[in-house]
C-alpha cells in the first residue's frame, strides 16, 4: 500500500486536500504513535486506516467548516494523545498551538512526536481548571474533543477564550444539548451552534461552537469537585 497516496485519497474522500508532505507527515504521526502505544497507553485505535480515519480526518474535518483566520491561537484542552491538535497543526502550520493535558507521561509523548514530526506546539503540563485561572482570555480560541458533557466542557474551556473568540467542541451526537445554552450564557457565552456531520465512513460527528461575547466572571472555572458536583 502506498501509504502517503491512502491518507491523501482518505482526507480527499472528506473534501480535503493535503499535499504529500502533509500526508508523510500524518504517516509518521501514525507510525510513531503507534510504536510509543505499546509503553504509553494512548489509544485504543491502533490499525493504520482507524487511525487515518477515525484520530485524523475526525479531528481535521470539522475545522474545515469554520472560518479559522490565518495565525490564530488556540488551546487544545485535555488533549491526551494530541487530538484534535496534532492533526489540525499538520494541516494548518500556521495556527499557533498549545497543548494542555494534567498527564506528564502524555506530555513527554507530545513533546517527542512534536520534534518527531517538525511541528511547533507549545506542551503545557497542568490541570485545565488551574490553567485557566491563570490564562485568561488568551486565546482566539479553544477546542476539545472529548466524552465530558457540554456545561462542564464549557467550564474548563471558555476562560481561556478572548472575547469576541470562539470555543470548539468536538462531540458525539448522543448527548443532550439542552443545558449548553445555560452554560454558555453563565460563562459569557453566546447560544452554541450545533452542527451534525458525518465521517466519510459514515460515524456521526457533532461539532459545538460557542462565541465568546463577554469576559467569564472571575469565579470560573471552579474546582474540578465543584464542576463534577453541581454542573452549570
Amino acid at each position: 500500500m502506498d501509504r502517503i497516496k491512502y491518507v491523501q485519497d482518505t482526507f480527499s474522500s472528506a473534501g480535503i486536500d493535503i499535499t504529500a508532505e502533509m500526508a508523510d507527515k500524518y504517516v509518521r504521526l501514525c507510525d510513531y504513535m503507534v510504536e510509543y502505544n505499546k509503553n504509553v497507553n494512548l489509544t485504543a485505535i491502533t490499525e493504520f486506516e482507524d487511525v487515518v480515519m477515525k484520530h485524523f480526518v475526525d479531528s481535521v474535518l470539522p475545522f474545515t467548516m469554520v472560518d479559522i483566520k490565518d495565525g490564530s491561537s488556540f488551546i487544545d484542552v485535555g488533549t491526551g494523545a494530541g487530538f484534535p491538535s496534532l492533526p489540525l497543526l499538520i494541516y494548518r502550520p500556521d495556527l499557533k498551538g498549545t497543548l494542555c493535558d494534567s498527564l506528564n507521561k502524555r506530555c513527554v509523548y507530545l513533546e517527542k512526536a512534536c520534534a518527531e514530526i517538525g511541528i511547533k506546539a507549545e506542551i503545557i503540563h497542568a490541570r485545565s481548571e488551574e490553567l485557566g485561572r491563570k490564562q485568561r482570555e488568551k486565546y482566539d480560541f479553544s477546542t476539545a474533543r472529548a466524552v465530558a458533557a457540554m456545561p462542564v466542557l464549557m467550564e474548563y474551556c471558555m476562560p481561556f477564550v478572548k472575547v469576541g473568540g470562539r470555543f470548539i467542541a468536538l462531540k458525539s451526537v448522543n448527548e443532550d444539548m439542552s443545558a449548553a445554552d445555560n452554560a454558555a450564557k453563565q460563562l459569557g457565552g453566546d447560544k452554541p451552534s450545533v452542527t451534525d456531520y458525518k465521517l466519510p465512513n459514515g460515524d456521526d460527528r457533532r461539532l459545538v461552537i460557542t462565541k465568546k461575547i463577554i469576559q467569564t466572571p472571575t469565579k470560573f472555572p471552579r474546582s474540578t469537585a465543584n464542576i463534577a458536583k453541581k454542573p452549570l
